[in-house]
């Protein structure tokens, strides 16, 4: 049965695999051990493949293979594994003419270090063209400041990781930083991050990074004293920051979209200031989402952010709960200002449910 199971499988991996066939994306299961590269028309099939998504403890001669043929990947999405990860992607790494986008992505803390400090080094060669980079544990290296025309990046702390240190992002500077995106990252490396960038960042995204009172009026101010062309923004809001937040409101004039992660855990949430200092938005700036958790949110606090937005360019907005309210005044309170024309579009989720993105107002 086994054998017969293996003679499926090569007759299924043959018949696309031809030199009249040409792929450009390639996923790589699990411990893959097909030896790609011997099969006749594959140098053809993979000469052009442009992304490739495989796990570090596929089998080091499927790695020699794609080695010798593939030169053009653009792409890669990297599966470190904690234990049999094998060196041959280090030379696939390297024998790339211009690799672009990297994600690193790993599930377990202790990664094997050695491993991982010659896989990091092993994009110094591409330091001068990648231009997103996304990972989710700290990197052992610092190549990170090597990569001097990086566009976006991804910081996905998993919530375990949360105790262990980011040095990796001590002192980064990164001139051309379009697009920040950050969840369960210390939010100082992140203050770090946007003092060190050239205002060119134009989104910032941070999620699951709980600071203090103080770290809160931090990063506001980091972001409106760094980021003049920002255009969109989600971060958490606490109710000291108000000042700052309206310094943001006057520094970034291109803001078009903003997300609140409301902090209402330990007090009462001050809706009717914040809806005070919205309603001095720049002109551009009329999509809203508001993540708001233990309490509702003030109906009364609500109806007068309406009513002062009276003028201005109707609003999408966006609430997302943690659970479906049954207060109907909220329904009808929204209905009457859609109908008035203040409100364009409505949309009102769980934490569970929503499925627009986080800049999307469909």
């Amino acid at each position: 049965m086994e054998k017969h199971g293996i003679l499926i499988k090569n007759d299924i991996i043959n018949a696309f695999i031809n030199e009249r066939t040409s792929f450009t994306h390639l996923y790589l299961p699990q411990q893959f051990d097909y030896q790609l590269h011997l099969i006749p028309g594959a140098e053809q099939c993979f000469s052009t493949l442009e992304f490739l998504y495989c796990k570090t403890n596929v089998d080091e001669p499927v790695f020699i293979g794609l080695t010798e043929i593939c030169k053009s990947i653009k792409g890669l999405e990297l599966y470190i594994e904690k234990y049999n990860n094998n060196y041959g992607i280090v030379d696939l790494i390297k024998s790339q003419r211009k690799l672009c986008n990297v994600h690193f992505k790993t599930e377990d803390q202790y990664a094997n270090d050695s491993f991982c400090k010659i896989l990091e080094n092993s994009l110094m060669k591409h330091s001068n063209t990648i231009q997103y980079f996304k990972m989710t544990k700290p990197l052992i290296t610092n190549i990170l400041s090597s990569f001097m025309n990086l566009k976006i990046l991804e910081l996905v702390g998993k919530f375990k990781f949360r105790n262990i240190k980011w040095n990796c992002l001590e002192s980064l500077s990164l001139p051309f930083l379009q697009i920040l995106r950050a969840s369960s990252v210390p939010i100082t490396s992140l203050i770090s991050i946007i003092e060190n960038t050239s205002g060119h960042l134009i989104e910032i995204n941070i999620y699951r990074t709980s600071h203090n009172e103080i770290n809160n009026k931090r990063i506001i101010q980091a972001i409106y004293q760094n980021c003049p062309n920002l255009l969109y923004l989600k971060i958490l809001f606490r109710n000291t920051s108000s000042n700052e937040l309206e310094n943001l409101l006057i520094k970034c004039k291109h803001l078009n979209g903003l997300f609140l992660i409301i902090s209402d855990l330990l007090v009462s949430f001050n809706w009717d200031n914040l809806f005070n200092v919205l309603t001095r938005s720049p002109i551009g700036l009329f999509k809203f989402k508001f993540s708001y958790y233990y309490r509702e949110i003030n109906l009364n606090s609500l109806e007068l952010f309406f009513d002062n937005w009276n003028g201005r360019h109707p609003m999408l907005l966006q609430m997302i709960s943690r659970k479906i309210t049954s207060n109907l005044g909220f329904y009808l309170l929204l209905e009457k200002y859609k109908t008035k024309g203040i409100i364009q579009k409505f949309d009102y989720n769980t934490w569970f449910e929503h499925s627009f993105k986080d800049f999307e107002w469909i």
